[in-house]
């Protein structure tokens, strides 16, 4: 009977952690990619608001040159005001994002770390299994050797006690 493998419950303690830390890797390479569309997206809406703010502003310049009322000059003002709270508003979300990403790609770069490390450590037990499997094989191989010369002197002896010759002698 063959030998069992006796480091095979390490092997697939192994093969569940690389499991483990592949899936934590491909959780935070989603999380890295989120947080970059949420920032692309800050950025449009930002951009918008700017855009916004112009052209309400080229409008207020339009409306006062010919001659608007004190009231409309203010409702302008409140509402360009406003549009720059927003954007200030915006760049504030903008730069938390950008902290974010960092985060984020700090915790891809150790997933990634915790990755490599666990499918060395596999390997590496791979290894040590494929070393032994061998190793086990070559004393199999020895023990049956042995064994047929065994039985081949054996063979050998009772023919010479019977007197037979052997095929190799005349």
């Amino acid at each position: 009977m063959a030998e069992k493998y006796r480091l095979q419950p390490i092997l697939t303690v192994r093969k569940r952690v690389k499991r483990q830390a592949e899936i934590q890797l491909s959780i935070a390479l989603k999380e890295f990619k989120e947080a970059k569309e949420k920032l692309k997206k800050l950025e449009e809406e930002k951009a918008e608001i700017v855009k916004a703010w112009k052209a309400k502003r080229r409008e207020m310049e339009k409306e006062m040159g010919r001659g608007a009322f004190i009231g409309e000059g203010n409702r302008f003002v409140n509402f360009l005001r406003k549009l720059k709270e927003d954007q200030e508003k915006k760049e504030k979300e903008i730069e938390k994002q950008k902290a974010a990403i960092e985060k984020a790609k700090e915790n891809v770069a150790k997933c990634r770390r915790k990755y490599i490390d666990a499918c060395k450590s596999l390997q590496t037990m791979e290894k040590h299994k494929e070393l032994w499997e061998k190793k086990q094989k070559d004393i199999l191989t020895k023990k049956e050797e042995k064994e047929m010369d065994e039985l081949s002197r054996t063979i050998h002896s009772l023919k010479k006690w019977r007197g037979e010759k052997s095929v190799f002698e005349n």
